[in-house]
């Protein structure tokens, strides 16, 4: 398998998923939302709601409206940053 094709640290889809993590924890944490309380919000597992937050997972674009309607933010802001 090529460098290209490998799901290494290096892959830039992985980055995404982490940096997308990390705006769903900060605008959850400036809300003063747990993640039970999003998971919740969104019904989903708290576990979920963690791997996601982590870049662990790869939401489906339908759970990514929802995590920005739950969170009040355009899902532009969640995808792209502000």
């Amino acid at each position: 398998m090529s460098p290209k094709t490998s799901k290494s640290h290096g892959d830039p889809r992985r980055e995404d998923l982490r940096r997308f993590g990390e705006r769903v924890r900060e605008q959850r944490r400036q809300r003063g939302m747990t993640q039970e309380a999003l998971a919740e919000a969104l019904d989903l597992s708290v576990a979920y709601v963690s791997l996601i937050e982590r870049g662990g997972r790869n939401p489906p674009y339908t759970t990514v409206v929802a995590i920005a309607r739950a969170l009040g933010v355009a899902t532009s802001v969640m995808v792209e940053g502000e």
